[in-house]
């Protein structure tokens, strides 16, 4: 029961508390307003990994700008991009 009962940092464990969620939010909603301006609830998962991926592998945790391009380009191994055929009789 966080904030509600006037926990902020889980007794057990400190690397559970509010901090975390607000900063992530804080990042997402800048990032939204900012580079973005509108997202698609259709759309809203994939915004969400991108920022989850930019917030998992900032200054913070160790990642410079070749470090987090050396993890991005890790995640396309494997993968193809395809296109559909244009229909060609219309």
């Amino acid at each position: 029961m966080l904030h509600a009962g006037g926990e902020y940092v889980r007794k057990g464990d400190v690397t559970i508390h509010t901090n975390t969620v607000e900063g992530f939010f804080s990042i997402f909603k800048r990032g939204m307003r900012g580079a973005y301006q509108h997202c698609g609830e259709q759309h809203l998962h994939r915004y969400l990994a991108e920022f989850d991926f930019r917030y998992t592998n900032r200054v913070a945790n160790g990642f410079d700008d070749k470090a987090r391009a050396i993890e991005d380009l890790k995640g396309i191994v494997g993968k193809r991009l395809t296109y559909a055929r244009p229909d060609l009789n219309t």
